[in-house]
């Protein structure tokens, strides 16, 4: 197994027993997400979609109809492919990308007009693509909301309701079960989305990134500021919150804490790991959060790899 590391620029891939020695298989723009589905990984990247069919180790640019790619779902895997771009728009391939056609659905939702954000020209993206069961779509929207396919990505339904609108990640636990990151607050539906209850009433720290489920433990990290106020006198002022109960999210102590936010995690071989703004990758050992490598670039998003040698993931 290897871990592959999105940052601002690129990708890189280093085994677990040596992540100092991490490095970059893929020059490219900002990386948004790296995920794999079955024997492929893919980059959405601000300057295009890149697949790997070798476990990290090179690289080939597929074509969108947008080029500012920020979220990529293989569902079903083999099937089809799905991603998600700035502006909003969300488009399906069932010949692995060499061609595309938009899920219109998408944007007949009543709220579409109202999706934008002042800091990415006005206009919105496809933040999140997950899948919640066989023909279920999750879509989470930076600024818009959370929105639900039932039929493969045809026809949406939006399931924004009590929910911040910033979403910048959407955790599934289960078909039903889904934990959303916004930029004011952690928040979880048992429902698919029909209803939502925020679980960090009461803590300073309210922008969240990612969150991440591993042997019944949530992990979810906040600032209590948005990225531009990250260069002001009190840093990121980050925290990292674990919990055991799925709703009760407590703050523990991290390498780098409060100083680097971290943005991404991962599990591999039974352990779970963390990427922060400052480019360190974290490890959850029995006594703590301990730093175990670094690369160059802060850690936007991070998955674990099988070498195709017919290691499992």
């Amino acid at each position: 197994m290897n871990l592959l590391f999105g940052t601002r620029n690129g990708v890189f891939r280093g085994a677990p027993s040596e992540l100092d020695e991490a490095v970059r298989v893929l020059d490219c723009d900002r990386v948004l997400r790296v995920r794999s589905f079955g024997p492929r990984t893919y980059a959405a990247t601000r300057g295009g979609l890149y697949r790997s069919l070798d476990a990290g180790r090179s690289w080939t640019r597929i074509e969108t109809p947008r080029p500012e790619v920020y979220s990529v779902l293989e569902h079903p895997v083999g099937e089809r492919l799905f991603v998600g771009t700035h502006p909003a728009h969300l488009y399906r391939s069932t010949d692995a990308g060499e061609t595309w056609a938009e899920c219109e659905g998408l944007q007949a939702l009543p709220s579409r007009e109202s999706w934008h954000t002042p800091r990415h020209r006005d206009e919105a993206h496809v933040r999140a693509l997950r899948a919640a069961g066989d023909d279920r779509l999750v879509a989470g929207i930076e600024v818009g909301g959370v929105h639900c396919s039932e039929d493969g990505g045809e026809t949406w339904s939006e399931r924004r309701e009590g929910l911040h609108d910033d979403v910048h990640h959407v955790l599934v636990v289960d078909d039903d079960e889904w934990v959303a990151s916004t930029g004011d607050g952690l928040f979880r539906t048992d429902d698919a989305g029909r209803t939502w209850r925020r679980l960090d009433s009461g803590l300073d720290h309210g922008y969240f990134r990612e969150a991440f489920v591993h042997e019944g433990r949530l992990y979810a990290a906040a600032t209590s500021g948005a990225p531009p106020t990250w260069d002001g006198p009190r840093g990121t002022d980050a925290a990292l919150f674990e919990a055991t109960d799925g709703e009760t999210i407590r703050p523990v102590e991290y390498a780098g804490g409060p100083g680097e936010f971290v943005l991404s995690f991962t599990a591999v071989d039974g352990q779970v790991y963390a990427g922060t703004t400052a480019g360190s990758i974290l490890r959850r050992d029995p006594e703590g959060w301990f730093g175990v490598g670094s690369v160059s670039s802060e850690v936007a998003s991070m998955t674990a790899v099988a070498d195709p040698d017919g290691d499992a993931e």
